[in-house]
């Protein structure tokens, strides 16, 4: 479909922005990757420019990455599409959805709600509390609200002075004052990215430490796997990213000695993860969707 306009917002630059905007110039012929950093919104006429181009008169934004660091500020960025959205532009996945997914916190109570399992979890503002966590624990993963690829998140261990402990929880809190508190885990150095196009699951990678680092991700050195769940861990991933209603996301599942949890699911997804892993073109088969999508839309109206 030629005369399709889908822009992608993402990072310029990078490789999941540029194939994703790859992939839909190939079948629409239209290119445009925004940076929401130079978005403006005009409340007046509630136009959204960005280098001349109002969004709102596009077809679709496909949403690769809001930003290169999830904050408050992810939020407001998310805020501005639905402004396209209430002129009629379709954004994928979905601002709404999207906005819960960015915010651990939301994103774990909507998890809990469905009574999907979890890590053990604390969730306080009360230093004392937080300390109390520690101790429970014996070792915890402190985690900011707006991170991705584990930055901000920090280890306190019940093992240290209480001293020791409550100058990392001020530390800690001088930043994030809402504080997620998870036990941590014994991974076994692996975690798995489960991947799924508009609820419909394609498969699972695995991120594997190479280090001695507590976590698995790329950022600190990890590296994708191929990796072949159990129907059990199927239906729980597929549970657990119902509710957001994604047209394209990942979840993070970790298998434990008491059987698989849920850490998220993820607002934007990986696509190198699940090239590299799983051997899944994430950027081809997600622009296949949107064009059907908007090909249904067009045809329906």
């Amino acid at each position: 479909m030629n005369n399709l306009k889908v822009a992608v917002v993402g990072i310029p630059g990078k490789w999941s922005t540029e194939v994703l905007a790859d992939r839909i110039e190939a079948k629409t012929g239209f290119r445009l990757v925004v940076d929401m950093a130079d978005v403006k919104l005009d409340l007046s006429d509630n136009s959204l420019a960005y280098k001349g181009v109002d969004l709102t008169q596009l077809d679709a934004i496909a949403v690769k990455k809001i930003s290169a660091e999830y904050s408050p500020n992810t939020v407001d960025r998310l805020e501005l599409l639905r402004i396209a959205e209430g002129r009629g532009v379709t954004v994928f996945s979905g601002a709404e959805p999207m906005l819960r997914l960015v915010d651990r916190l939301s994103c774990t109570v909507t998890l809990r709600n469905a009574n999907i399992p979890m890590p053990d979890t604390i969730v306080t503002e009360s230093l004392d509390q937080a300390f109390a966590a520690v101790k429970e624990y014996g070792s915890a993963v402190f985690k900011p609200l707006f991170s991705t690829k584990a930055r901000g998140m920090c280890v306190i261990e019940a093992k240290q002075s209480e001293a020791e402990i409550r100058k990392a929880i001020q530390a800690f809190c001088q930043t994030n004052p809402m504080m997620y508190i998870q036990r941590k885990l014994e991974l076994n150095g692996k975690d798995l990215g489960m991947v799924f196009l508009a609820g419909k699951y394609l498969g699972t990678y695995a991120r594997v430490s190479q280090s001695d680092t507590w976590n698995t991700t790329i950022h600190s050195g990890g590296k994708y796997e191929a990796f072949t769940p159990s129907a059990e861990i199927i239906a729980l991933a597929t549970r657990a990213q119902a509710p957001f209603n994604m047209d394209f996301t990942t979840v993070d599942v970790a298998l434990t000695d008491q059987g698989p949890i849920v850490f998220e699911v993820s607002a934007f997804g990986g696509f190198q993860g699940a090239l590299e892993g799983a051997g899944i073109d994430a950027a081809e088969l997600y622009t296949q969707h949107i064009i059907q999508q908007l090909s249904l839309q067009k045809g329906n109206t």
